[in-house]
């Protein structure tokens, strides 16, 4: 089999809350999906996404991924898709750095595999255990009873974990953690994410004063090293993620005891195949992880499903079900949330079939 192709396109996201609101301001309504089909000479087409979260939050952009694939396709064709390792060595090399431009293309490459293979994603990733997955729901930052007021609705749906966006006045922050823990029970899941937008003091200062409150800490300030001390003035259970991009990172982190649970982000990472590296390295270290991406639809929550569903349900702390948060389905057969939980396909590959109406024509073509 060898990659005769790629079509590359844009796609919409609306939310159905309208915005998606976090630490210092940001803000998105609509997200800027790129989703990318790699074609081959069999006649066997697999499809893989990345979005990031706006041009804001991590080194990644829309139009920066668009743009590295057009620099990166021309390298991939005649490539076998099958051949992962050889696959991400080509990128690497053809493309230094970048991740999140690489991971569609390998995430397409995953479901080439499984289709080939006839075999599901999920037991090419190492099988799926158990019947579904926990899921997390994050609340949008607004005034502390409004982010209160919302826990009502989503436990309806489901919801027994909840990330809460913080990341702004010290003060407010407080109220806002205080406000959601007091709606919740006792087995429910409070997270308090920060998303690198409190400064150092800012953070010691939230932390000491909500040291009574059953909650996570994550992601607190913008630098490895800031996060390490904060971590290190508190016992609250702490969860890394921005600065978690690399195994030398993690590595770091894990040998510091730098974190209780870290965020593997598909995209982040550069692909379904790093980012199972990345997954299998926690599971040797005791480390319990979030499975998710910067964000996505339809194909983007599927493989997140198949990473999330292979692994380890002690070691699965939650996953994200991001096609739930959107408007747009731009692929039938994407896993969906269920009572709070997700299950991966068993289909081959990742179990989607792309909406053509709603991509649309492709952006552009590469190859044939």
């Amino acid at each position: 089999m060898q990659i005769t192709g790629l079509s590359v396109h844009q796609v919409d996201l609306p939310l159905h809350e309208g915005s998606y609101n976090w630490s210092e301001g940001k803000s998105v309504a609509v997200f800027d999906s790129t989703v990318v089909g790699v074609h081959t000479d069999v006649g066997l087409t697999g499809w893989g996404e990345v979005c990031p979260l706006g041009p804001f939050y991590l080194p990644a952009y829309a139009n920066g991924a668009r743009a590295g694939l057009r620099e990166l396709g021309p390298s991939l064709l005649g490539l076998d898709p099958r051949d992962l390792d050889v696959l991400n060595r080509r990128m690497d090399r053809t493309l230094k750095g970048h991740p999140y431009v690489k991971s569609a293309v390998d995430m397409a490459c995953w479901d080439l595999l499984g289709k080939d293979a006839g075999q599901s994603a999920a037991r090419l990733l190492g099988g799926a255990e158990g019947e579904d997955f926990v899921l997390y729901r994050a609340i949008s930052q607004e005034a502390p009873d409004a982010m209160a007021a919302r826990v009502a609705g989503y436990r309806s749906e489901g919801y027994r974990r909840f990330q809460l966006k913080v990341g702004g006045s010290v003060e407010e922050d407080i109220e806002r953690i205080r406000a959601v823990r007091a709606v919740l029970s006792e087995d429910e899941i409070l997270i308090a994410d920060a998303n690198t937008g409190w400064l150092m003091h800012e953070a010691r200062r939230v932390v000491r004063a909500v040291r009574d409150v059953d909650v996570y800490i994550e992601q607190p300030c913008a630098g490895y090293e800031e996060c390490l001390s904060v971590r290190r003035a508190t016992d609250h259970p702490f969860i890394l993620d921005e600065v978690i991009d690399s195994i030398p990172a993690l590595l770091r982190a894990a040998a510091d005891g730098a974190m209780d649970v870290v965020n593997l982000k598909i995209g982040k990472l550069g692909g379904l195949t790093k980012a199972r590296r990345a997954r299998d390295l926690c599971s040797e270290l005791g480390v319990a992880m979030t499975i998710e991406d910067s964000w996505g639809g339809d194909i983007v929550t599927a493989a997140i499903a198949a990473l999330a569903h292979s692994t380890s349900p002690a070691l699965l702390f939650t996953a994200t079900d991001f096609n739930s948060y959107v408007t747009t389905s731009i692929a039938e057969g994407a896993p969906q949330r269920r009572q709070g939980r997700m299950a991966a396909s068993d289909a081959p590959g990742l179990g989607i079939d792309p909406r053509v109406d709603v991509l649309g024509a492709p952006e552009f073509r590469i190859g044939a």
